[in-house]
């Protein structure tokens, strides 16, 4: 990426080696220090590091907050980012769903944790819009890659770890000690206690759970029309009330509420009050359809699906997902042991197979479907959508899980324009 500055040496900045000229500096981070001498050949007139791009943007003061986890990540920072806009704060969000500042979409969707060069550059937009925070969603991989090299970061956060992106980490010890080298420095943290136990520095952090004692804990909670529960912090109880959906969502409100408390020091309660404004992200426990209940997650690990599923095991749930092709297949028959545990009626089909066989796909995660009357198997992903609406009896809902609210669907290295909400409204239409 080719960037103009204001600069009396040089008109411009690139991390691409190929692209610098006397008139364009190298950004130079650990990602690209192979191509180092390749600008020089080009003549580069200055090589920039993290810190001098962090010097020449003004921004060493932006308070960023970075939240990593296999699950909650986009749904938490967004709630975090919420509740600071509320609280009248200036604040800018980068994730998944893409850049947003001040309430405002910058860019769409794009990778969960941006290149370093492409960071720093939304962090000098968050500045320019006058933002005191910018909360970044930070991925395995971004840190794996060194793409947060040279973050500093007023609080760290954990949601939990479960199995996901093994077929970049081989294994899951790899992925965890990855996960944790996040937070082995003295920054401010924010634990999951109840998640999984990883290894942090005990310096500066505090803790939220539902189940163990901790920092922030939640005394009591309900899940009739909504959320509605009271949060304990020393000897202090508020109350707090959401329109979400799910114990996980009660663990994503709890995180976004402490961090909140952390960050600002405002009265817990004026913070509390502020949760019922915010509804959820797109594509996460999203109601497309009351009666009958008919909604879409993004859940596409044994664990994720796991929670939505549990938010409602006193119903009578259908359920339609597949597993994306040329990633992790070790959970495939994880997942499949999951709907076989809570549905009612599964309908195995498409996700985004890329370039693996949808059928091959689809048989291994039938591996885990013990009860095979419950099972339906059509891989054309709208005709498995509209069999499953059409066959819903009574009381029962409908999930659909796996794509949450993307818009195409990968095959072959093709994106096909694919959106489970607009299928779900077509059919229903």
């Amino acid at each position: 990426m080719k960037l103009q500055i204001d600069n009396k040496t040089y008109e411009y900045i690139s991390d691409n080696s190929n692209e610098c000229d006397s008139n364009t500096a190298f950004f130079h981070c650990k990602q690209n220090s192979q191509y180092l001498e390749i600008a020089k050949q080009n003549n580069t007139p200055a090589i920039l590091s993290v810190e001098d791009l962090k010097s020449i943007y003004q921004i060493n003061d932006m308070k960023i907050i970075g939240i990593t986890g296999t699950n909650g990540k986009t749904t938490t920072a967004a709630a975090l980012y919420s509740l600071l806009l509320d609280l009248g704060y200036k604040v800018a969000f980068q994730g998944t769903r893409g850049l947003y500042i001040n309430e405002e979409k910058i860019e769409g969707k794009s990778l969960t944790t941006p290149l370093i060069f492409n960071i720093l550059n939304n962090i000098k937009k968050a500045k320019e819009a006058e933002c005191e925070f910018f909360i970044m969603e930070v991925s395995s991989h971004a840190i794996a890659q060194n793409r947060i090299e040279g973050l500093e970061f007023v609080l760290k956060i954990y949601t939990n770890l479960t199995q996901d992106h093994l077929d970049f980490h081989k294994t899951f010890q790899e992925y965890k000690r990855v996960k944790e080298s996040f937070f082995l420095d003295e920054s401010m943290k924010l634990i999951n206690k109840d998640a999984r136990k990883i290894n942090f520095n005990t310096k500066n952090a505090y803790t939220y759970a539902l189940d163990l004692p901790a920092t922030y804990n939640i005394a009591a909670y309900s899940l009739t029309d909504g959320i509605s529960g009271a949060i304990k912090y020393f000897d202090q109880l508020e109350s707090f009330n959401s329109p979400m959906f799910g114990t996980f969502n009660v663990y994503n409100l709890l995180c976004a509420i402490s961090a909140a408390h952390l960050l600002t020091k405002k009265p817990l309660k004026d913070i509390c009050e502020l949760t019922e404004n915010f509804a959820g992200v797109s594509g996460r426990m999203e109601i497309i359809n009351d009666k009958p209940l008919i909604l879409v997650d993004f859940a596409h690990t044994p664990d994720g699906m796991d929670k939505v599923l549990d938010s409602f095991k006193d119903k009578e749930i259908s359920v339609v997902f597949g597993a994306g092709g040329d990633r992790d297949d070790s959970k495939r028959v994880q997942m499949g042991r999951v709907a076989n545990r809570y549905a009612k009626k599964i309908y195995l089909t498409s996700d985004n197979p890329r370039s693996e066989d949808p059928n091959g796909i689809i048989e291994q995660i039938s591996a885990g479907i013990s009860m095979r009357e419950k099972l339906t198997i059509i891989e054309d992903r709208a005709e498995a959508i509209k069999m499953a609406i059409e066959e819903l009896e009574g009381e029962e809902i409908l999930i659909i899980l796996g794509k949450g609210d993307e818009l195409t669907q990968e095959i072959n290295g093709k994106f096909l324009p694919f959106d489970d909400r607009e299928v779900i409204r077509s059919i229903l239409a």
